[in-house]
């Protein structure tokens, strides 16, 4: 074995985990009042511009610009598989693999191998748990 505590290790370890979740909750909470001041602005910046119906204010400190984001949203997934299939139009999904679904496959279909087009990537980690003492 090496010459290295492993006690040491685990306890040095543990503190900065604790040091980096106790800087982590004081950044949370300044950040989150910032965010909320900056959505007060730009909720008044939002009453000028509708307001005055423009879309954009340009200042010396900078522009302001009022636009329209749009974003999809599925409520009925087997409607849309189906559609999907029945349309040959899987460019309408993005490219991920279920993790979890997939490993669920691959125990269920051992005997078959990988898919075409699929590796797997292995690596160990390190987990560290606090001792329940």
């Amino acid at each position: 074995m090496s010459d290295v505590d492993v006690e040491e290790l685990v306890s040095a370890y543990l503190s900065i985990r604790s040091e980096r979740d106790r800087i982590s909750k004081e950044y949370e909470a300044a950040d989150a009042l910032l965010k909320a001041d900056m959505a007060e602005i730009e909720g008044m910046m939002m009453d000028v511009c509708t307001k005055m119906n423009i879309n954009s204010i340009n200042t010396k400190m900078g522009t302001v610009i009022r636009k329209t984001n749009e974003r999809y949203v599925c409520n009925d997934w087997d409607g849309f598989r189906k559609f999907v299939l029945e349309n040959q139009a899987v460019e309408l999904l993005e490219k991920r693999i279920h993790q979890g679904c997939f490993k669920e496959y691959l125990e269920t279909n051992s005997g078959d191998g990988l898919p075409p087009g699929i590796n797997v990537m292995r690596e160990f980690v390190i987990n560290v748990r606090k001792s329940s003492k």
